[in-house]
């Protein structure tokens, strides 16, 4: 009876012990992608979502009412300022500054007439020859036609406008959209929708928010005179669009969202912004010098904190607590913990330990899990018929990382 229950108990606690870990000592190397930690400049950036926004978009309008007879664009076209866009009948208002200005040489001649007999009543005045009551009569008759003269002075000037008006060109250099009106049409200064919109696209400008915690970092730089440059990305982010800087910065504060706007602006030569285009923002605030810096892959997170997995000279890996600075895209700053030359593990390290043994392969095989895994097979056979070899004995390369084996056949 009592050998039963020792059975039964041996054969429970066999099913319920857990599998030995596969970064134990006595276990095969583990296959690793490593990287040597450097010296390198890293950006204190900040990201943000923002959308290119005109300097400049005018809606061209008729600012008389004509036919519209001549169209002298291409939808599309980059246009100058200056440059002719749409010609209206211009017969009626030729007519009307023709009428204005014989208005005005009509009255002019009354002005004249009326002067000399001013002058002659002037002179008969001083003579007692002529009533004052008559002189006073005739100087108030000067200064009507006087006041006649200006006020046809001023509606040839308003033909002469009006006649210009039907000549419209481009107020601002920009790009010609889709026409609104066709050739022949009646166009009045009413008309919503005008005859074509003209926008800028060069320089461009584009408007994102940031919270307002980073209001006062991005002030003191830009108080301090420097040009913080900003670049757009595609909406994936990884695609750069145009480089610019930072310009300004709203004067306010969104109460709802705590953010703030702010304006960057892009040369954008090569047209590859355009207005209300989403794209993503990296405004760079300073440079650190000569930092040390790893890839972010090697970055490890648990009981120790953040630590990294420390590539040891006898193909082994330990635990190394690091303390991390700036991010700049997948590269961060290493403050304390690293020192240039050390070889961190980027790629391999969800099964390792301290002290587990490790195989180095290379990048190309990081990226070909099948060809590793072949090289990593093939490495383990070696082994095996090798396993009474000497140190010394040629290296066995799988997984791509050349490595040495001891006396007693384990992986160094």
């Amino acid at each position: 009876m009592l050998a039963i229950l020792a059975g039964i108990v041996w054969w429970t606690r066999q099913q319920a012990a857990p599998p030995q870990a596969g970064g134990g000592r006595n276990a095969g190397p583990m296959s690793i992608v490593p990287e040597t930690i450097g010296k390198g400049d890293i950006g204190v950036s900040l990201n943000a979502l923002g959308t290119v926004t005109s300097l400049a978009t005018v809606t061209i309008r008729s600012q008389i009412s004509g036919y519209l007879m001549k169209i002298d664009f291409k939808e599309g076209d980059e246009v100058k300022k200056g440059d002719l866009i749409a010609e209206i009948d211009s017969r009626p208002y030729e007519a009307t500054l023709a009428q204005a200005k014989g208005q005005l040489a009509r009255d002019e001649a009354q002005l004249k007439g009326a002067q000399v007999d001013l002058t002659r009543y002037q002179n008969l005045a001083a003579q007692n020859a002529v009533p004052h009551q008559q002189l006073d009569t005739q100087v108030a008759l000067v200064a009507q036609y006087q006041g006649t003269v200006e006020a046809d002075r001023a509606s040839v000037k308003s033909a002469e406008v009006n006649l210009a008006y039907c000549h419209i060109v481009s107020p601002i250099n920009g790009r010609v959209g889709l026409r609104q009106v066709d050739l022949g049409n009646y166009v009045t200064p009413g008309d919503t929708n005008g005859l074509v919109v003209i926008t800028q696209l060069e320089p461009i400008s584009v408007l994102f928010t940031l919270p307002e915690d980073n209001l006062q970092t991005v002030a003191k730089r830009l108080k301090e005179g420097a040009v913080l440059p900003t670049a757009a990305y595609d909406r994936s982010g990884a695609n750069k669009l145009a480089e610019g800087s930072l310009q300004t910065f709203d004067s306010q504060i969104d109460a709802t969202t705590g953010t703030i706007k702010l304006r960057g602006q892009f040369e954008n030569d090569k047209r590859t912004l355009y207005p209300n285009q989403f794209v993503n923002i990296r405004l760079l605030l300073d440079t650190h010098k000569d930092a040390t810096t790893m890839s972010t892959a090697g970055i490890q997170r648990g009981v120790p904190g953040t630590f990294v997995y420390l590539v040891n000279a006898d193909s082994t890996v330990s635990v190394r607590p690091v303390k991390l600075g700036v991010t700049d895209g997948d590269r961060v700053e290493v403050l304390s913990g690293l020192a240039a030359g050390d070889r961190i593990v980027i790629d391999g390290a969800d099964k390792l330990r301290e002290g587990a043994k490790v195989v180095v392969r290379s990048a190309a095989d990081a990226a070909n899990p099948a060809g590793a895994a072949k090289g990593a097979a093939n490495g383990a056979a070696k082994g095996d018929s090798k396993g009474d070899t000497k140190s010394g004995a040629d290296p066995d390369k799988a997984g791509g990382g050349p490595h040495k084996r001891s006396e007693d056949g384990q992986t160094k």
